[in-house]
């Protein structure tokens, strides 16, 4: 049981940190992208700033990492999409889609026979030889990196482009603002809260300094506690966790992670009885649902700011 925990959370988690030192490797070599040519390609550029190559009219995408199967859904692009991975479970309808393998392991001749305009991929899932693979048989691939909130936005706005939807992506966006601006009015001038946030219980892993959660967290009228520590998600000590005391903790709710870790049994939040739990896939996922995470987690941190009048 003990492997099988470890196993989801690096999934989720892990992979995250230590594939960004695999797409600075990936840039670095800058695999060259294929090119369009016909006159009315349009030129996009990715998160590796790369200059990407793609037709007027995308007709047929695949898609290799949740996050971008939500924005493509989100975006009004979901009936383009014509291959997704077996961690792509939403909306309802992606799981439908067909399956071309996981995110670090895709199977690139079922990516090939779907015959992709673009293939979306993450920094987390990006790998030099399977960019040159598509590159080869001048399939597209764009790279996303959303590092923030409004990356994740801009983001969504580009895919909307790239898949003919822009103005529905425009709506769509605009909708995100309007709550992420609705939380920010509603936690405005209340005492922030210093939180924690635990991704995985044992071993003990948290949101570092390169983190998008600590916006997360702020947003929703929060102060994250391991905003200072190095790295996107550290694996912090049992010392270190004792000495941070938190007043809240936000736990990433997934399988082996539903309780605080042993060390906080002491702390503020454990005892005034402040621990909240997010489904892990709206924390960990940097698509639409992130706004979803930031609601719920401002409602935890300031319910008396959400009451109705």
């Amino acid at each position: 049981m003990r492997k099988m925990q470890v196993r989801s959370f690096e999934f989720k988690w892990l992979v995250l940190v230590a594939l960004a030192l695999v797409s600075l490797a990936a840039g670095a070599c800058d695999p060259t992208p294929a090119v369009d040519k016909r006159a009315d390609a349009r030129v996009f550029r990715d998160a590796l700033e790369r200059d990407v190559s793609l037709p007027s009219e995308v007709k047929r995408v695949v898609s290799l990492a949740p996050n971008l199967t939500e924005i493509i859904y989100a975006v009004g692009g979901g009936d383009k999409l014509v291959g997704d991975t077996t961690y792509c479970d939403f909306p309802e309808a992606a799981k439908s889609v067909q399956k071309i393998g996981d995110t670090m392991t895709p199977n690139m001749e079922a990516i090939i026979a779907l015959k992709p305009d673009v293939v979306f991929v993450s920094t987390a899932s990006q790998i030099e030889a399977f960019m040159r693979t598509l590159a080869e048989r001048d399939i597209a691939v764009y790279v996303v990196d959303a590092r923030s909130v409004e990356d994740v936005l801009k983001s969504a706005l580009t895919i909307g482009d790239i898949l003919g939807t822009k103005a529905e992506a425009e709506k769509t966006v605009a909708g995100l603002r309007q709550r992420i601006d609705a939380v920010k009015a509603q936690v405005t001038g209340r005492p922030k809260r210093r939180v924690f946030v635990q991704i995985s219980k044992e071993p003990l892993f948290t949101a570092g300094s390169d983190a998008y959660l600590n916006e997360v967290v702020e947003i929703a009228g929060g102060e994250s506690v391991t905003r200072e520590i190095p790295g996107a998600y550290p694996k912090i000590s049992r010392e270190t966790a004792l000495k941070l005391d938190p007043d809240a903790i936000v736990i990433s709710d997934q399988e082996g992670n539903q309780e605080p870790n042993s060390a906080f049994a002491n702390s503020k939040a454990v005892k005034s009885g402040q621990v909240f739990r997010v489904n892990a896939d709206l924390l960990s996922r940097p698509g639409p649902r992130i706004v979803d995470a930031i609601e719920i987690t401002a409602r935890d941190l300031h319910p008396e700011a959400f009451k109705a009048k």
